[in-house]
């Protein structure tokens, strides 16, 4: 394969001063992949921003609309609104918010474009993986999600790759994608993440009765876990069952969401994960040597969400680093006391999730995956307007999907209000006065390009 891999950045926003989101945590991740030499390895470029186009692909264009006009100056005009697009706590109006979702987004669609082109094997955007977004509305810090692989669209990602797999390990459900491709068999979703009854942890979705509909029945896969999950727990769950996974859908390529927020320690989290059993995720999918596309995600303890994704990035470029961090990072002084890429994650938190009950789970998630088919027929399973019958056919089982299967949580649920005990906030370093200057954020490109 290409020894190519692709670096997108974007940080400098503030959404709030006691919002739990950094994106100063992009700006030490990146420090971290240059302090380790690690930007050498690969190509980096400057995508261009998502054009509205690009966003409305997914999302509804009066919601688009909305983020493109709104402002901290003039939001009250836009009150109705506000609360029809569920702008909250969660997500706020904030300055620059526009530009800010065009970016990230638009790296997401100069990635998916670089792996289309066979022009690299594998692309990474940190700053992507937002997964909570809903064509109609925000939700948990996420203002928009860009389908480039949605295959109702057709478009060019789809055609490349008939079949694509999406995998997140972020410790939230990725509600907003499974309900993006819930309707069909060209992109199968797979979700391991913390999930409570009754909707009692965010955003209450992700159960094991969730499975798709239409011809997306059972290409969705939900692998609830409970507080608590370890390091050889974790492991030995995702091998199991990604690998069965790999085998029966045989996708063409695969979209890795690797949301830190999985981390011990994590303020918004719940499991005992050390860095490296995540990064041993991001291997073991690498290692598959299929079309790879790398995102971010979650992750709220913002020296340990960077440790992570740098560690990550040298997996994906086959580069060992040293424990040590490089003295000559510009956030060195952030990461102490300790100034290690490995510090101890632990915390005191019970296993939940027994050998008996992680073994009827596996059984249960093997027993559904033994349903499919084997990988869908492209020929068989083309968008087009002779399955428009069909799709309306589903809207009324997708109807039933939203507010029969999971009623309790259709009512907007918040992510920052709900209780936290895992927050630290004693040894946080998340302080938003601190953020880079623009003149800074590009320095080490190698290619800028466009498309």
């Amino acid at each position: 394969m290409k020894n190519s891999r692709n670096l997108l950045r974007s940080e400098n926003y503030n959404i709030g001063v006691q919002h739990p989101m950094k994106p100063l945590r992009l700006s030490y991740t990146n420090d971290l992949v240059c302090a380790y030499r690690l930007h050498e390895k690969m190509r980096v470029f400057c995508p261009p921003k998502a054009t509205d186009h690009d966003l409305m692909e997914f999302h509804i264009p009066s919601y688009i609309t909305f983020l493109k006009n709104v402002t901290p100056e003039n939001s009250e005009q836009y009150s109705f609104d506000a609360d029809r697009f569920n702008i909250s706590e969660d997500c706020p109006i904030f300055r620059g918010l526009y530009d800010f979702c065009q970016i990230y987004a638009g790296a997401s669609v100069a990635a998916a474009l670089r792996l289309t082109s066979e022009d690299t094997d594998i692309c990474i955007n940190w700053s992507g993986g937002l997964h909570h977004a809903k064509h109609n509305e925000a939700s948990g810090f996420c203002f928009d999600y860009v389908s480039q692989y949605n295959a109702r669209s057709n478009n060019h990602f789809s055609r490349v790759f008939p079949r694509v797999l999406y995998i997140d390990i972020d410790i939230h459900h990725g509600d907003g994608v499974q309900e993006a491709f819930y309707e069909t068999d060209r992109c199968m979703t797979v979700s391991f993440h913390k999930y409570k009854e009754n909707g009692k942890y965010f955003p209450g979705t992700g159960g094991l009765g969730e499975i798709g509909i239409g011809l997306g029945k059972r290409y969705c896969l939900n692998v609830p876990l409970k507080d608590g999950m370890d390091d050889e727990s974790y492991i030995a769950l995702f091998k199991d069952v990604i690998s069965d996974v790999k085998d029966r859908y045989q996708p063409n390529v695969v979209v890795l969401q690797s949301g830190a927020d999985s981390l011990g320690k994590d303020k918004l989290g719940g499991f005992n994960l050390s860095i490296k059993a995540h990064g041993e995720c991001v291997r073991f999918v690498k290692n598959w040597q299929i079309p790879l596309l790398v995102l971010g995600g979650g992750g709220y303890k913002i020296e340990n969400v960077a440790r992570c994704w740098a560690y990550e990035t040298s997996i994906l470029v086959d580069t060992e680093v040293p424990e040590a961090l490089p003295k000559n990072a510009q956030f060195y002084n952030f990461f102490g006391p300790d100034y290690s890429l490995h510090p101890p994650l632990v915390r005191r938190i019970e296993n939940l999730n027994t050998k008996a009950d992680l073994q009827k789970l596996s059984q249960q998630v093997h027993e559904r995956l033994r349903l499919l088919d084997g990988a869908p027929s492209v020929q068989l399973h083309e968008f087009s307007k002779d399955l428009q019958d069909l799709w309306e056919e589903s809207e009324e089982e997708m109807r039933d999907y939203q507010e029969d299967a999971i009623p309790d949580i259709r009512p907007r649920r918040r992510l920052m209000l709900g209780e936290n005990e895992f927050y630290d906030r004693g040894s946080d370093h998340d302080n938003d006065d601190q953020l880079v200057d623009e003149d800074q954020t590009m320095d080490y490109v190698v290619d800028n390009e466009s498309y």
